[in-house]
């Protein structure tokens, strides 16, 4: 089983039905592979899906990532800064990965790509081409 810390663009992306994504979510859904989050996590993806969508929506899909059986809530302890200097606001996403031993992170965000630059620890960053394509 895949463990994955997907970023809050790709989640977004993933979740309308006519999104070339949308497999993403069906599969998470199905339970093909474990979705890693921390609380910070989820609180970002209710408040910029409230953005897009509605503060209801929002909601219901984060109660529907909470409650489903392939989740794997990790809160780190120790903080990574490893991605600081770029976004540090992004480093809950690789502490998450980091804690939860996460396969890969999975973004559109090239700063992450900073992280295939660290030996240790090792993070596998994937585009959603990337996972989507993993998934089929």
């Amino acid at each position: 089983m895949r463990y994955v810390v997907l970023d809050t663009n790709c989640l977004i992306q993933a979740l309308p039905s006519r999104s070339q994504y949308h497999r993403i979510w069906t599969d998470f859904l199905a339970g093909k592979y474990i979705l890693c989050v921390s609380n910070e996590i989820l609180t970002e993806y209710e408040e910029i899906l409230a953005l897009h969508t509605s503060p209801e929506v929002a909601h219901n899909v984060v109660e529907a990532i909470a409650r489903h059986p392939q989740i794997l809530y990790r809160e780190a302890f120790f903080r990574f800064h490893l991605l600081s200097d770029i976004d540090k606001d992004d480093d809950k996403f690789v502490d998450c990965a980091i804690t939860a031993g996460a396969d890969y992170i999975v973004t559109e965000d090239s700063h992450f790509n900073h992280l295939k630059q660290i030996p240790f620890p090792r993070l596998n960053v994937l585009t959603l081409d990337e996972f989507n394509e993993m998934l089929q």
